[in-house]
């Protein structure tokens, strides 16, 4: 049977999204490829027509779920300090299926082959520059590499921790979200930066 273009594109596109959402769902090794084609409303063959084996779509299907959240983020205007509110919200909690790739699978990717671990690193990295775009003050790029790292890392390891307790012990999993957020928070460091470089101005505009 003849398949145009269009909906070839558009048969790849709804793996992508069923892939995507499952995964951050049920886990990498949770899903079978049969679970994926039948939630894209696809054959099982018609899958593998687009991706060769699980571990293709799956290094693909983690891409697509960090560019469409990159995606929806990006008509927004955003601080640091708003960022970092959004990445320890407690609703990180409750949405796996919608939520950010990372946080979703971070612990299962040692186990998974290597181009799903290359697409974990460039999701990674490129979130990191994100971030430190938004590091605003007169601070050195290596200080704002390192509190880049430093979030990212913290916030990862916090949802899975507040994720793992939610069922247990909501209020200590909300705890645990809210703490770190505090930590990694550099409220003093920031102002620190921001007074200085109203003073530096201060200075210039006297001499």
């Amino acid at each position: 049977m003849f398949v145009s273009k269009e909906q070839t594109a558009l048969n790849r596109d709804s793996l992508l999204q069923a892939a995507s959402r499952l995964f951050r769902e049920k886990g990498i090794d949770g899903v079978g490829v049969a679970d994926i084609a039948k939630e894209a409303g696809l054959t099982h063959g018609a899958l593998y027509k687009h991706f060769p084996s699980k571990e293709a779509l799956a290094a693909e299907a983690f891409k697509y779920a960090a560019a469409n959240k990159l995606d929806s983020r990006g008509n927004r205007k955003q601080t640091f300090e708003k960022r970092l509110n959004a990445m320890f919200s407690t609703e990180r909690i409750d949405t796996l299926a919608e939520g950010c790739p990372m946080t979703a699978s971070a612990s299962e990717i040692a186990r998974q082959g290597t181009a799903v671990a290359e697409s974990f690193t460039r999701v990674f990295k490129e979130t990191i520059a994100e971030i430190e775009m938004l590091i605003e003050g007169p601070m050195p790029a290596a200080q704002k590499r390192h509190l880049a790292i430093s979030a990212l890392a913290a916030q990862i390891g916090a949802v899975a921790v507040a994720r793992a307790i939610a069922r247990i012990e909501p209020s200590l999993s909300e705890e645990v979200l809210k703490s770190v957020h505090k930590t990694v928070k550099p409220t003093h460091a920031i102002k620190r930066a921001k007074n200085a470089k109203v003073r530096s101005f201060q200075h210039g505009s006297r001499s």
